[in-house]
């Protein structure tokens, strides 16, 4: 029977792991930090390690450095909020076998781990699908164990045939977003086999390429990454059709600066505009010119709303939203309120608000938020 030691300060978290892996079979250890993880891992052996990211005492990427400096190659599996998914790219460098987004939904929790323990059907190793058998024909197979170890972290590959296209983007995002560039299906495959990236930007129009056929077989080696259409603009609703191909998102060309603002914002600015660590969500500060402010409260809405589907998913009851940085707009601010109560009680998650006393004035000013439990700090909310 596999042994699994899941490492995290969350009660509820490792509750959660134990019940569902629980159910396949599996035999369960727990720590609350690095520290007791490696003191336990002195006494016992374990097939998988579930590895939170911050943690008292000794956090997860530090455990995992130690971990492997005394030889131990563990599979591990890093669970990291979204806000700290950029972590994930030093954690790569020191060997993890998968990550997983919290909060998660059981099916993915339970996929993952089967796969990391070679035990779903995808790790027999069989070509099935065109995709895979597409992929086996131009990148040649990783030894066994994964390569994760080896993997370069990428924040985006752009996979379009003119190279100006690669420098135009260099030039308008700053130089913290990483970007590799390719102008062949062959070399994008041969990139997303050797590294992980973030989002593969991929035009539409390239010679002798079926550019969806193309994303299909990148989003095999790169299943968490944002598989985004370059496209021309054009009168067609080409989002719409872009999509319904597969894609999550498209950005179009030339580059348009503010369009350019939004896709950035939205793939690289998340930690700025919402965090999430356990069921508590923080709103980022905005910081961008005023005719901004409403993409910035619609960004915070939709975030937050799939946010709660992935609470409820993962058995939470209810949710701390701090909102002390959000900007006291007396009309906006009890709106996104509004619409973030509506949307957590769809999912029978109640709401516990967090701000300072000009936030509750405000809320209070409206029947639709007075009653809403609300709270000066994260602390005092949890404390409830």
């Amino acid at each position: 029977m596999p042994r699994i030691l899941t490492v995290d300060d969350s009660a509820t978290i490792r509750t959660i792991i134990s019940k569902n892996l629980s159910e396949l079979g599996f035999e369960i250890e727990h720590a609350e930090d690095g520290a007791q993880a490696l003191g336990k891992l002195e006494e016992i052996t374990v097939d998988l390690i579930l590895l939170d990211v911050t943690m008292p005492v000794m956090d997860g990427p530090t455990m995992l450095e130690k971990l492997r400096a005394t030889g131990n190659k563990t599979p591990v599996i890093m669970l990291t909020s979204e806000s700290k998914r950029s972590i994930v790219s030093g954690a790569v460098k020191l060997g993890i076998e998968d990550y997983i987004l919290k909060p998660f939904k059981p099916e993915e929790l339970r996929g993952k781990v089967l796969k990391a323990l070679r035990m779903d059907a995808a790790a027999g190793g069989a070509t099935n699908s065109p995709a895979d058998a597409a992929i086996a024909a131009v990148v040649p197979p990783t030894a066994s164990g994964g390569a994760a170890g080896a993997r370069q972290f990428i924040d985006v590959l752009v996979v379009d045939d003119m190279e100006n296209v690669h420098k135009k983007l260099r030039t308008l995002v700053p130089e913290t977003v990483s970007i590799n560039g390719c102008v062949s299906a062959r070399e994008a495959l041969q990139m997303c086999q050797e590294r992980v990236y973030r989002v593969v930007l991929v035009d539409l129009v390239m010679p002798d390429v079926n550019s969806v056929a193309l994303m299909n077989q990148l989003r095999v080696l790169q299943p968490h990454a944002a598989m985004v259409a370059l496209a021309l603009r054009t009168a067609n609703d080409i989002a719409t059709e872009v999509k319904s191909q597969g894609f999550h998102d498209v950005l179009m060309k030339p580059f348009d600066v503010d369009a350019l603002d939004e896709w950035r914002c939205k793939y690289f600015e998340v930690k700025d505009v919402l965090s999430v660590d356990d069921n508590v969500l923080s709103c980022g500060e905005f910081s961008g010119r005023q005719d901004k402010l409403d993409g910035y409260f619609s960004r915070l809405k939709n975030m937050c709303r799939d946010l709660f589907e992935k609470l409820a998913s993962a058995c939470y009851e209810d949710s701390i939203v701090d909102i002390t940085r959000v900007p006291l707009h007396l009309e906006k601010l009890p709106r996104l309120v509004m619409d973030m109560d509506n949307e957590a009680k769809k999912f029978g998650i109640a709401l516990r608000v967090v701000g300072n006393a000009d936030v509750k004035k405000a809320l209070n000013a409206l029947v639709e938020t007075a009653s809403l439990p609300f709270f000066a700090t994260v602390g005092e909310a949890k404390a409830a």
